[in-house]
């Protein structure tokens, strides 16, 4: 008690953050165990979706490092698929899965990680965002997987896949393929695009992440403790990921061409902008978006239905 204030309260040890209670407990988990589970429960969900997205990735690689002229081989979706089951099989369909199974899991648990940690950070008593707060978590959620994980695993991905373009392909193997990229270009090959990864990535997830949190808050109206359906959240994944796509597909598509094998010939991500602009049009911003679209909306989807599950497990088990 302070002797010389009449009627004073007891000092508080420690400033309390918006979601704790009047006594200073915490009223939902602590900022570090729901990062770690989000952590945990992202890394598995990355796993668990690239296998079964993951063609429709190959797909939407290849038609983008396509370009006009003599040497454009695919004339759409069906002809690439087509083409690659003639010349390589159906598993040619899953080219670079490897990479990807290798980066998803670290991209999906930093991802999540983070959004849970910003999300804490920001949080209002019931532990809900704003919407200026719905963007930056998210925001910050991509640039984080940005920089520790999609730049290295994209560069890597889409240099096997514009490998397999060629008449004799170089990469045998995850191992072989990044030892001669890490041997030819050093390590800052597996950093090509790393600003128009981050553009991606923050635009994607400020996107997904701002239309997730407003429609599952409009779901549960004023009972906040509302289950939601994981039907329902598939469906509002599916949204934010169509909402992601049509926002962000022309950066995308300067990452790609920045990232593959013939990156060299633009100097920097704007170059790479502009001369897509002039030798190919506009249009060209938006190639690979039908496949693209049909990726995402099921990735986003996936990845949120068995994420909510996760989390949900762990928030009976661990306390």
């Amino acid at each position: 008690m302070d002797p010389f204030r009449k009627n004073s309260q007891p000092i508080t040890p420690f400033i309390t953050r918006p979601w704790m209670n009047k006594n200073g407990a915490a009223a939902a988990a602590s900022s570090g165990s729901l990062g770690l589970k989000g952590i945990i429960a992202g890394g598995i969900t990355g796993g668990i979706e690239i296998c079964i997205t993951f063609p429709t990735e190959y797909v939407k690689t290849q038609l983008q490092l396509d370009e006009k002229g003599a040497q454009k081989q695919y004339t759409g979706i069906a002809d690439c698929v087509k083409k690659t089951v003639k010349s390589h099989g159906v598993f040619g369909l899953y080219r670079g899965l490897s990479v990807l199974v290798y980066g998803s899991i670290p991209k999906s648990a930093v991802r999540f990680g983070s959004f849970e940690f910003f999300k804490n950070q920001l949080a209002d008593e019931n532990h809900e965002l704003g919407p200026i707060n719905r963007l930056l978590c998210g925001l910050g959620a991509g640039v984080a997987e940005a920089i520790f994980a999609v730049t290295p695993m994209e560069t890597v991905k889409v240099k096997f896949i514009n490998d397999q373009r060629s008449a004799k392909p170089r990469f045998k193997g995850f191992v072989h393929g990044v030892g001669i990229i890490v041997k030819e270009h050093g390590i800052s090959g597996v950093y090509k695009g790393l600003s128009a990864t981050i553009m991606k990535q923050g635009s994607n997830q400020a996107i997904r992440f701002y239309v997730m949190e407003t429609m599952k808050q409009w779901y549960k109206g004023d009972d906040k403790n509302k289950k939601i359906p994981k039907m329902v959240v598939g469906g509002f994944g599916a949204i934010a990921g169509a909402a992601s796509v049509f926002g962000n597909t022309p950066l995308d598509v300067v990452k790609t061409r920045m990232q593959g094998l013939e990156a060299s010939k633009y100097k920097n991500t704007l170059d790479c902008a502009l001369k897509i602009w002039r030798q190919e049009g506009p249009m060209a911003f938006y190639k690979g978006t039908v496949p693209r679209l049909s990726r995402v909306c099921l990735d986003v989807a996936i990845t949120f239905m068995i994420y909510d599950s996760f989390m949900e497990l762990f928030n009976k088990v661990w306390k």
